[in-house]
């Protein structure tokens, strides 16, 4: 019986992650009948209300004005149907320093187009660094094992979508990955199949939006603020738009330096994104305890958290160079780790009765909680 007491354990911690990663991916079930009901003139293959996505986006992804109206052109010619069937539906290079948003961007727009965070095929290219990892995209060479099933790290049946819905394709960290690996990926961007080594299958991209992100060009960019902040300043360009000109021509040094230029030639859209100012930290902490507050469903609590405990946790954990990033590490030392402390010693849901609402708030620089 000790099999079958750790096959139904494993089960039931299977269906606990389950839950859990169920809750914090998901969207509003509004959003995704938004699609269902889209009242477009206009019928395609696609089906999806572009309004309700990039309301979505919006309240996400913050001080990243570029990204976002790329992000809706993309979404309007997608879902008119104007691309190319012989090529990806689009495809899309973020770069800028980390922590500002490059992935999370993806995974919003899974969330509100498939209403799930995780919909999406993710490709982790840091894990490619070496030339015959290259066989991971595209299959055992012939002669090898595994080279008759053509296996790959690609799920079909994400990069198709559903229900109307194009898929979505991430390579994350694309700088990372061995010169083998990107060349790989020449096929792909041109005309959107990738046909193994062995020749035994394709996968097709054709009906994808394919997305890169690289931290290439960050040290330039914060260099390049450095010299801005320096006393001869005053010599570089003053206005925005001169800036981000001069921002966009570093950029594209450093990305030619980087990949061949067929490489760069076939991407459609190359962004890059803003540093996290800091005017926006503490709307990002309220975002994130907008995402607590799901995890906390399942104890039948919420937190309602005071401009001044938003405030607390921004001062605390802003960093311009870690970005977002840091801001979580400062929630979950000064938020999460109080609050578990008092959940574990003072909270005992009741069921049948409506969840408990907790109030956080500042007391000699330490945030403590009281029910509201």
């Amino acid at each position: 019986m000790p099999f079958l007491t750790d096959m139904l354990e494993q089960s039931q911690r299977r269906q606990a992650q389950d839950q859990a990663l169920a809750s914090e991916n998901r969207a509003d079930a509004p959003l995704v009948q938004a699609h269902l009901a889209s009242q477009a003139a206009l019928h395609s293959r696609y089906r999806f209300d572009i309004e309700a996505i990039m309301a979505s986006l919006r309240a996400e992804i913050l001080g990243q004005d570029q990204a976002l109206h790329s992000v809706q052109d993309m979404l309007r010619v997608v879902r008119a149907d104007l691309t190319d069937p012989r090529r990806p539906l689009y495809t899309a290079l973020f770069l800028g320093p980390t922590g500002v948003g490059k992935t999370e961007i993806v995974r919003a727009l899974a969330r509100a187009l498939h209403g799930d965070a995780d919909a999406f095929c993710r490709i982790d290219m840091n894990t490619l660094s070496q030339e015959h990892y290259a066989a991971a995209l595209t299959g055992a060479p012939p002669g090898y094992v595994g080279a008759k099933e053509g296996n790959t790290l690609f799920d079909q049946d994400k990069l198709d979508g559903s229900l109307g819905r194009p898929g979505i394709v991430l390579f994350d960290e694309l700088e990372k990955a061995s010169p083998q690996v990107v060349q790989a990926l020449l096929n792909v961007l041109d005309n959107g199949l990738l046909t193994v080594a062995s020749g035994e299958r394709s996968y097709s991209f054709r009906n994808s939006l394919i997305f890169m992100t690289s931290n290439l060009a960050a040290r330039e960019i914060q260099g390049y603020d450095q010299r801005r902040k320096g006393w001869l300043g005053w010599l570089l360009p003053s206005t925005a738009a001169s800036r981000h000109r001069a921002v966009e021509k570093l950029v594209r040094a450093r990305l030619l330096k980087a990949f061949a230029p067929e490489f760069v030639n076939r991407i459609d859209n190359i962004i890059t994104f803003n540093w996290i100012e800091r005017g926006l930290v503490e709307q990002l902490v309220a975002l994130e305890v907008q995402r607590l507050n799901r995890r906390l469903e399942k104890h039948r609590c919420s937190l309602v958290a005071t401009p001044q405990v938003l405030a607390h946790v921004a001062r605390a954990g802003y960093d311009r160079q870690f970005g977002a990033r840091a801001l979580r590490r400062s929630v979950r030392q000064h938020l999460e780790v109080p609050l578990a402390e008092f959940l574990l010693e003072y909270h005992a849901p009741v069921m049948g009765e409506p969840p408990v609402v907790y109030a956080a708030h500042v007391a000699q620089g330490r945030i403590g909680f009281s029910r509201q």
